[in-house]
C-alpha cells in the first residue's frame, strides 16, 4: 500500500510549546579549552565532550531544521518556469541555514539506528543514523509537491581559535510531478573564540544549486566577515543558465533575507552608483589567523580562489574604516545593509525568534518545539521506540538534570559499544537491524552513491521488532 502524504492542515500543532521546561545552564564556569587543547588539527567526532556544551537536541532532530521554511519548496513547485522554481530552492537552500545563528550548543551524536520523526502542516520527516563510523545521518522529507533527502557526514575540526564544521553531503529537491531535481552542498561553518572572547559563528564558502534537467545553475557566495566585518553573513550570487550567462542576481544575508533581481537591473545600479561600492581588490586581505578564525593557509587559498571573487560587492565605502576587532570580540552585522535594486523580489524572509531564546540555547520558535513529546505521540505504539524524544541523556538535559544527562549520555555510549561488539560476534544477517529506512545506492540526479529512503516508515509495525537502543 502506498504511503500516504499528510495534507490536512488540523489544529493538532496548534500548542507547540514556545520554551523548554528549564532555562539552559550558564557555561562561563567551564573551561572548553581544558577539553580542546589536545585536539588542534584534529577531527572532534571521537572527543567526548562536557555535556554542558550541548544544547538538548539529537543531530537527527538539528537536521530537521532544513524544514522550518519548507513552504519555500512548495511556492517553487507552483512557479510556472525552470528558472522561477531554481530562485526559490535557492532561497529555501540559504533558509535552512538561518536556524545556525547565535547557536552555539553541540548537538548528540545520534547513535546508530536512532530516529527522527516530524509531521507538520507542509511536510514529514523521517531521519536515521545510517552509520556510527563515520557518523553518517540520512533524511527524507515529502508532501505533495516535493521531496527532499539527502545524508550528511558532519567533520568538526579544531583549529586553535575556532572550530570548523564541515557538512559533507549532498542534498536533493526533487518535484516529481515536474519530473525535476536540484541538488547542492552546504557550506562550511566556523566558531570564532573558542578560547578566549565571545563565541560567534559564521557561514563562508560557495554554494551551487544545480537543476539537473533544465541546465541552469545558482551560485551563492556566503561570505567571510572581513576585515571591517562589513560582509558579515552577506550571501551574493547569480543565476546563470545552460549557456552560463548570468540572467539574475541574488542577494542578502543568510540570517535575514533573499532577493532576487534581473541581472540588467543589477548592472544597471551598479553603473549609477559606482562610487559606492569597493572592488575586491580594495579590501586589505586578512592573516591566515584571523576570521574564518585560524582556517589553515590552504582552506584560505580556496576560499580565495573561488570563482566568486570577481562579483562587485555590494558593500559600501564609507571614507573612515572602522578599526579591526579586538580579539575576543563578536562582530557586528552591518545594519546598514538595506539596498534594494529596482526590480528585486524578495524571496525569502527570516521569522523573528522569540524574546526568551537567550535563555533556551537560542532555539527558534521551530527548534523549542522539536523534541516535545506531542499528545498524538503518546499513545500506545504511535512513537517509534528508536526515535530521539525517548533519549533520556537529551530529556534530562532539557529538564535541567546536568548530572543525570552526563550519567545517561556515558550509559548510552557504553551500550552501543556492547551493541557493536555482540553485532560482529554475530553471524546471523537478521539480527542486524541498522539501518533500518534507508539503504546505500546511486541517487539518480547526482550519480553519486547515497543514502535513499527504502520507504514502509509511515506503514510500519514495531511491535515484535528487538528496537532498544536506550
Amino acid at each position: 500500500m502506498a504511503e500516504r502524504v499528510v495534507n490536512d492542515k488540523t489544529d493538532q500543532y496548534d500548542h507547540l510549546r514556545t520554551s523548554l521546561p528549564v532555562p539552559m545552564f550558564s557555561r562561563n564556569e567551564f573551561n572548553i579549552w581544558s577539553v580542546l587543547k589536545n585536539c588542534i588539527g584534529k577531527e572532534l567526532s571521537k572527543i567526548t565532550m562536557p555535556v554542558v556544551f550541548n544544547e538538548p537536541l539529537s543531530f537527527l532532530q538539528r537536521m530537521t531544521e532544513y524544514m522550518e521554511y519548507a513552504k519555500l519548496l512548495r511556492i517553487a513547485s507552483e512557479q510556472p518556469t525552470p528558472l522561477e522554481r531554481l530562485k526559490y530552492v535557492s532561497a529555501f537552500a540559504v533558509s535552512a541555514l538561518a536556524s545556525n545563528w547565535e547557536r552555539l550548543g553541540k548537538p548528540f551524536n545520534p547513535l546508530l539506528g536512532e530516529t527522527y520523526e516530524l509531521t507538520r502542516p507542509e511536510f514529514r520527516i523521517i531521519c536515521e543514523q545510517v552509520s556510527h563510523h563515520p557518523p553518517i545521518s540520512a533524511f527524507h522529507a515529502e508532501s505533495e509537491s516535493f521531496r527532499f533527502h539527502g545524508s550528511i557526514h558532519p567533520k568538526l575540526k579544531f583549529w586553535g581559535k575556532s572550530v570548523e564544521i564541515q557538512p559533507k553531503g549532498v542534498v536533493t529537491v526533487e518535484f516529481p510531478k515536474l519530473n525535476e531535481a536540484y541538488s547542492w552542498c552546504n557550506v562550511n561553518c566556523c566558531v570564532h573564540n573558542v578560547i578566549v572572547g565571545k563565541l560567534w559563528i559564521e557561514q563562508y564558502g560557495v554554494m551551487e544549486v544545480t537543476s539537473h534537467q533544465h541546465g541552469l545553475k545558482a551560485t551563492l557566495n556566503f561570505k567571510p566577515s572581513g576585515w571591517n566585518n562589513k560582509d558579515l553573513h552577506r550571501v551574493e550570487g547569480h543565476i546563470f543558465d545552460r549557456n552560463k550567462r548570468k540572467t539574475h542576481f541574488l542577494y542578502g544575508k543568510w540570517t535575514e533575507f533573499i532577493k532576487c533581481t534581473d541581472y540588467a537591473s543589477y548592472e544597471e545600479y551598479i553603473k549609477e552608483n559606482a562610487h559606492k561600492f569597493r572592488r575586491p581588490g580594495e579590501e586589505r586581505s586578512k592573516s591566515p589567523n584571523e576570521s574564518p578564525g585560524n582556517t589553515p593557509r590552504k582552506v584560505l587559498s580556496k576560499l580565495n580562489s573561488l570563482k566568486m571573487s570577481s562579483f562587485r560587492s555590494l558593500s559600501i565605502q564609507e571614507p573612515d574604516e572602522p578599526p579591526e576587532p579586538s580579539e575576543g570580540d563578536i562582530p557586528k552585522s552591518d545594519s546598514a545593509y538595506s539596498i534594494d535594486i529596482p526590480n528585486s523580489v524578495l524571496l525569502w524572509e527570516a521569522e523573528a525568534r522569540p524574546s526568551n531564546t537567550a535563555e533556551y540555547y537560542q532555539f527558534t520558535n521551530f527548534a523549542m518545539s522539536l523534541n516535545q513529546l506531542e499528545d498524538h505521540m503518546k499513545q500506545p505504539k504511535r512513537l517509534c521506540p528508536t526515535d530521539s524524544r525517548l533519549r533520556p541523556d537529551i530529556r534530562k538535559l532539557e529538564q535541567g538534570d546536568l548530572d543525570g544527562a552526563a550519567a545517561e549520555k556515558n550509559r548510552l555510549e557504553e551500550k552501543q559499544r556492547e551493541n557493536r561488539k555482540k553485532s560482529k560476534k554475530s553471524q546471523d544477517q537478521e539480527q542486524v537491524m541498522f539501518p533500518r529506512w534507508f539503504k546505500q545506492q546511486t541517487n539518480p540526479h547526482t550519480l553519486q552513491e547515497d543514502w535513499i529512503y527504502k520507504g514502509g516508515y509511515w506503514d510500519r509495525n514495531d511491535e515484535h521488532l528487538d528496537l532498544d537502543i536506550f
